[in-house]
């Protein structure tokens, strides 16, 4: 009866078929080194984090020191991190005699507006590139894409006169129209790729259970959507918050400037009031802060979702 078996036998005579197996590495050899490289490529990773995180941040510790000093040692030497004499009379000035919290009070309306608006045109618009199919779509979406890189300056002339011409100059409506009209695209792209992430056996399933596209969509789409909508919805916040070209340029009245524009009141011909433009810096900051530290679970999950479809 023939031998079943394959490979090489151990007995003396015989002699096995084919060319002999590579003796297998010894592993204890190459995991100290291995370890070695990953423990020092690790080590440098963290490092340029450090060093990162510290570029960063050291700008903002700055401002929180010069906030808390009098104004009469903001530009004392020696400088000092760590201010002799604490005081909140800069932030005191700010909150309570100043238009700052007004200021503050119509970025947040303006902003919370356009995310509102932009969400409503772009997750249908996402919903569709992301799900159907039709002629011209690649040409479509990259058209889309396209109208994101103009540069605003370049539209600002047309953009001014029909504000003006259309009556809509110094009104909260006319920053709303075009901040949505440009988060758009961009929103729409970030979507689609999440929209892409997300299983259309699901939606088949509600629509064997009686669903209609509409109420599949509404029902079983959007609550798994919610990461990328989080991240889309920090994402235009951010940029209406942090936006001067548009606020400063549609809006004169300063009843409606919004928070980016009244940072500059303490720009003046006189000079620099230091100590009161770091306290208004540092309230800025704050909602910017505590909506990243709210959705920061949110943000990373529908960005990454959306970084991995085409």
């Amino acid at each position: 009866m023939p031998d079943t078996l394959t490979g090489p036998t151990t007995s003396t005579g015989a002699r096995a078929s084919g060319p002999p197996a590579a003796a297998p590495r010894d592993p204890a050899r190459r995991t100290p080194a291995t370890g070695r490289l990953s423990r020092a490529r690790r080590a440098g990773i963290y490092l340029g984090l450090l060093a990162a995180s510290g570029f960063a941040v050291l700008p903002l510790l700055w401002g929180l020191s010069t906030s808390l000093k009098p104004e009469s040692t903001v530009l004392a030497t020696p400088v000092r991190w760590i201010p002799e004499h604490l005081t909140l009379e800069n932030y005191e000035a700010v909150l309570f005699h100043s238009q700052i919290p007004l200021n503050l009070l119509n970025s947040v309306i303006v902003s919370v507006v356009t995310v509102a608006v932009t969400l409503v045109i772009a997750v249908p618009a996402a919903y569709s590139a992301a799900r159907y199919r039709f002629r011209g779509k690649a040409g479509l979406l990259f058209f889309i894409l396209m109208t994101s890189m103009v540069p605003g300056i370049a539209v600002l002339v047309p953009l001014y006169y029909l504000a003006v011409k259309l009556g809509v100059y110094d009104t909260y409506l006319v920053m709303i129209v075009i901040y949505s009209a440009w988060q758009v695209p961009t929103i729409v792209w970030i979507l689609r790729g999440f929209f892409e992430s997300i299983p259309v056996e699901i939606e088949e399933a509600g629509r064997v259970d009686g669903m209609s596209a509409a109420g599949a969509f509404l029902r079983l789409v959007l609550p798994l959507a919610k990461p990328g909508l989080g991240a889309a919805a920090i994402i235009t916040f951010v940029y209406v918050w942090n936006d001067y070209l548009i606020a400063s340029t549609f809006v004169s009245d300063p009843d409606l400037r919004l928070i980016s524009v009244g940072l500059y009141t303490y720009l003046t011909q006189y000079g620099t009031v230091w100590g009161q433009l770091t306290a208004a810096v540092m309230v800025t900051l704050l909602p910017m802060i505590i909506a990243f530290v709210l959705f920061e679970r949110r943000l990373v999950a529908g960005l990454s979702a959306g970084a991995s479809k085409g």
